[in-house]
């Protein structure tokens, strides 16, 4: 049986070619090899930041969403055509029932060699040890701000002690390197770039400043939000000192610096001013079961429903090879295109 792709929109159609035959791990039409795959395991969250979605958002209902089986399936799919790391997402992928179980689960798949996760952080310190006898090796935590009252403003729900527990408690458990990402905007705090890079100091951490990308419903107040990674960087270099480039991954969007006799890393992940499409080698699943090719365009391949149409397991590596050999070269910011049809919180980032 040969199970057709399905669309977002029907006029995706058009636009997709059929992969060549070839052997070996997934390429994309630019050569790439794309072996990273970023699950969103729901669309739900329990915080509210600012740049992320409206205060009261709905979240999808349960049904309309993966379940666990359906997403081992994907990624056992996944392995077979050359994914090796696996990154879970939301929302908040600590709010999903059984999150323990389906890291020892994706963990177990053969070709997956790092599982990771992307967290608020403010159930870790009862997760962190329970997830790294799972298998879960790296973890990012968002904090965008060291100051409760500012941490609070962003979140609207939010308690950095804690986020701070959880990152303590994930420590313990031997996640190394941990990673902290800051989203900067303007206006809420710019101005704690200084603080968070001095946390790189005396810790092995990997602190990342992210440029804020607009999305969905609140893409016009985030465009106006958004403060550059050389501007961010100069902030730092004109409190703390130079910053020295050290060798990255080019995989990686993060370009990381080091602040001199610094145990940690500071890293800059510039989507908007100095895009990394090149290097990229990441697709993501969203919660809904939609392959995303490109985190900034709205173009995506349905699987939830030939999954439940009862597709074979080479009819879903035919899907999945397909979409990734039509990812985008890269995001349209520059011309004005700007992701219209999902929040962030819906994608996982």
């Amino acid at each position: 049986m040969q199970t057709a792709i399905q669309f977002l929109n029907e006029n995706d159609a058009a636009a997709f070619e059929p992969a060549p035959a070839y052997d070996g791990p997934m390429v994309d039409r630019f050569g790439r090899a794309i072996n990273y795959l970023r699950i969103s395991l729901t669309d739900a969250c329990n915080l509210r930041c600012v740049y992320c979605m409206p205060e009261h958002m709905t979240f999808r209902p349960r049904d309309e969403l993966l379940h666990g089986h359906e997403i081992l399936a994907i990624v056992r799919a996944s392995a077979e055509l050359g994914t090796t790391k696996i990154r879970l997402t939301g929302g908040e992928p600590t709010i999903r029932p059984g999150i323990v179980e389906m890291v020892r689960s994706i963990a177990s798949v053969p070709g997956i060699n790092q599982v990771a996760m992307t967290t608020n952080g403010l159930l870790l310190a009862e997760l962190a040890e329970p997830l790294a006898q799972a298998g879960l090796r790296g973890l990012n935590v968002s904090i965008d701000t060291l100051d409760p009252v500012k941490f609070k403003r962003i979140t609207r729900w939010g308690d950095l002690g804690r986020v701070w527990d959880g990152i303590t408690a994930a420590e313990a458990a031997g996640m190394h390197p941990l990673k902290i990402n800051a989203v900067v905007t303007r206006g809420f705090n710019d101005e704690e770039a200084v603080a968070l890079a001095r946390l790189s100091i005396d810790r092995p951490w990997h602190v990342r400043f992210i440029e804020l990308m607009p999305f969905g419903s609140v893409a016009e107040f985030q465009q106006e939000m958004v403060v550059s990674s050389a501007e961010t960087r100069a902030l730092i270099e004109a409190e703390l000192g130079p910053l020295h480039r050290v060798a990255g991954d080019n995989s990686d969007p993060a370009r990381p610096y080091r602040l001199a006799g610094a145990r940690g890393q500071i890293g800059f992940i510039s989507s908007v001013t100095e895009p990394f499409c090149a290097g990229c080698n990441r697709y993501r699943l969203t919660a809904d079961g939609k392959l995303r090719l490109c985190l900034l365009r709205d173009k995506e391949v349905d699987l939830l429903t030939p999954l439940r149409n009862g597709c074979t397991v080479d009819d879903l590596k035919d899907i999945i090879r397909t979409a990734v050999w039509n990812k985008p070269w890269g995001h349209g910011l520059p011309d004005g295109i700007v992701p219209q049809q999902r929040e962030m919180s819906q994608i996982g980032g």
